[in-house]
């Protein structure tokens, strides 16, 4: 087992999720760049130095699951953070713009349910059985952090206020953001009584592939809340959503 704190980050060869292993790796830390495509992650991993390593990772897979965990066990002896950073928007293949209109915006009255289950497949199941794999490592860490990327877009009480316009934007990406919600909240409290904290960080509406870099905000802005609550010290809160200003409404 190596000395220095090992985390490991979901779909982290690009936009909010390397950012959050180049800050992690500054502080310290020995980051895994969970990709789907190995070769996508080995480049992530050079742009940040010797302390970032490439893993391949699709959290739809659970053979490539499996793998992950068992590679990080044999090789770094252990693991002690976990950022669930991989999700998907829309279904389709990775790179097509975010449609705006029909049925492949997510809307539930049109959207087909092949491609809802495409999105919930990547961003809620594929948090859930990432986490349960993990789980026996990060239960040998001293103190082990879990964040989950949320979206102030799913959160129920935000979108429930009559004058908020996303209202009509609310589908298929912001109803698997509520299920990742409750998803951490069932791991926080199961995890309540152990040395692991788990929450969720929400990125704010950040400029990345997911949303066709239409967002306002910078990767670096993006990645600040799942860095602290990667970095929680013993005092820290669990089964909280956040982002950089504080508490959000569930």
């Amino acid at each position: 087992m190596q000395n220095k704190p090992v985390a490991l980050i979901t779909g982290a060869n690009k936009g909010i999720g390397l950012q959050i292993a180049k800050d992690l790796a500054a502080h310290g830390y020995t980051t895994l760049i969970g990709s789907r495509s190995l070769e996508n992650g080995k480049s992530a991993a050079a742009s940040i130095g010797t302390d970032a390593h490439a893993l391949q990772l699709d959290v739809t897979n659970e053979e490539s699951i499996l793998a992950a965990e068992e590679r990080i066990r044999n090789e770094f002896g252990r693991l002690d953070v976990l950022v669930n950073n991989a999700g998907i928007s829309h279904a389709g293949k990775p790179g097509d713009p975010f449609p705006s209109s029909g049925a492949a915006s997510g809307l539930m009255t049109i959207a087909s349910l092949e491609d809802i289950r495409a999105v919930y497949e990547t961003n809620v199941f594929g948090v859930i059985a990432v986490t349960q794999a993990m789980l026996p490592l990060l239960r040998e860490a001293p103190a082990a952090r879990i964040v989950n990327m949320g979206s102030t877009g799913g959160s129920l009480g935000w979108n429930s206020l009559p004058d908020n316009s996303h209202r009509a934007m609310f589908g298929a990406y912001s109803a698997s953001k509520s299920a990742v919600h409750a998803v951490t909240l069932a791991f926080a409290f199961a995890l309540e009584s152990s040395n692991i904290k788990v929450n969720a960080a929400c990125p704010g509406h950040t400029s990345t592939a997911l949303n066709n870099f239409s967002g306002s905000r910078s990767v670096e802005q993006g990645a600040r809340e799942a860095v602290r609550l990667a970095m929680l010290d013993v005092d820290g809160p669990t089964g909280t959503f956040s982002d950089q200003d504080g508490a959000i409404a569930w």
